[in-house]
This record gives C-alpha cells, sequence and structure tokens, in this order.
C-alpha cells in the first residue's frame, strides 16, 4: 500500500532548497547547524474582556481558524486595579504551531495575509532579539482568508513569533528569506 502522507509545500522547498542555499552560504559543515523553523507562536491580547468577559469565545474561535488547532485561554496571574483585571481573568488566547501546521500557516502569512494588510511596506529587518527569533504584530486579524468579515463583531491584533533552531540573527533572516518573507530593505 502507497505511503499517503500530506507534506506541506514550504517543507518540501525547505528541505530541497532552502537547507542547501543555506549550507552554501554560511560554509556549514555539520547538517544540524543549518538553521531551521522550530514553532510559530501565536498570541492574541483581547484587553475588552475586563467590560465583557464574553469576548475571549469570539478571540478563541477566531483564534482556532486561524491556527487549525486549538488555543489556549491565558489568565492573568495578579490583579492590576488601574486597568480592571482581576487575578485569573481571561485576558488572550495563544496557541503554538509545530510542523505540518506551523509549515500551513507560514504560507497562508505569507502568500495570501500580508499582502492583504493595507499600506504593507515589508516586514521590520530589525525584529529580531538576539537568539534567532522574529516577531511580528498584525493590526487586524481579519487578514486571514479563514476569517469571515460578515460575522466578526471585533477586530484584534496579534503577535506572531517565529523561533528558529539557530542562535544568529543572520542565519534567521536568510532562513526567513528563504521562505519569501518579505523584509523591507
Amino acid at each position: 500500500m502507497a505511503d499517503t502522507t500530506y507534506v506541506p509545500r514550504l517543507k518540501t522547498q525547505y528541505h530541497d532548497v532552502i537547507r542547501g542555499a543555506l549550507i552554501e552560504k554560511f560554509e556549514l559543515k555539520n547538517p544540524m547547524q543549518v538553521p531551521a523553523l522550530e514553532k510559530i507562536v501565536l498570541n492574541m491580547g483581547v484587553g475588552e474582556t475586563t467590560q465583557d468577559t464574553k469576548k475571549i469565545n469570539s478571540a478563541f474561535s477566531a483564534m482556532q481558524d486561524i491556527a487549525g488547532q486549538k488555543p489556549v485561554i491565558t489568565y492573568a496571574r495578579t490583579s492590576i486595579a488601574g486597568f480592571k483585571v482581576r487575578e485569573e481573568m481571561p485576558l488572550g488566547v495563544k496557541v503554538t504551531l509545530r510542523g505540518a501546521h506551523m509549515f500551513e500557516f507560514v504560507d497562508r502569512l505569507i502568500n495570501v495575509a500580508l499582502p492583504r494588510v493595507r499600506d504593507f511596506r515589508g516586514l521590520n529587518n530589525k525584529s529580531f532579539d538576539g537568539n534567532g527569533n522574529f516577531a511580528m504584530g498584525l493590526k487586524e486579524h481579519i487578514v486571514f482568508p479563514e476569517i469571515n468579515y460578515d460575522k466578526v463583531d471585533t477586530i484584534w491584533g496579534m503577535d506572531i513569533i517565529v523561533c528558529t533552531t539557530t542562535k544568529d540573527d543572520d542565519q534567521a533572516r536568510e532562513l526567513l528569506r528563504g521562505f519569501n518573507f518579505p523584509f523591507s530593505e
């Protein structure tokens, strides 16, 4: 019987093209030194839950549609009176993508979501943390095709953190360029 397991398009591109280019550019001897995507963390803060705790359910379902897997609700650790936040109050949702879900999300982010962002001029080239991880933010979660605009009651922003296996920002930048991340020059 033939093996019919699905392999995402970008994973195939990474193994066939990007790895070779990175080995050649950085003159890597050990194949374990080649940078790779480790995980992608999506975070959506929902500050409106201080007035209406039902907003978290809408954010939960939107994040589940975007990520393709079940998110986790994040809760406040301490009370902050100035923000009207009580301990254990739901404040947002997050999800960690790995494997096939991660590659599919990157594909949708680069080819569908980012071109739909208004006034998009490219990703900030300096948004690396010094350890090979890249962080970016979106002001509107409705740029993803999974979100039905007619059923959205509130528009939220979200953070996207791309974690790589390298500790060098230059190698991580080249890895993401291989995946066609549109960095501004």
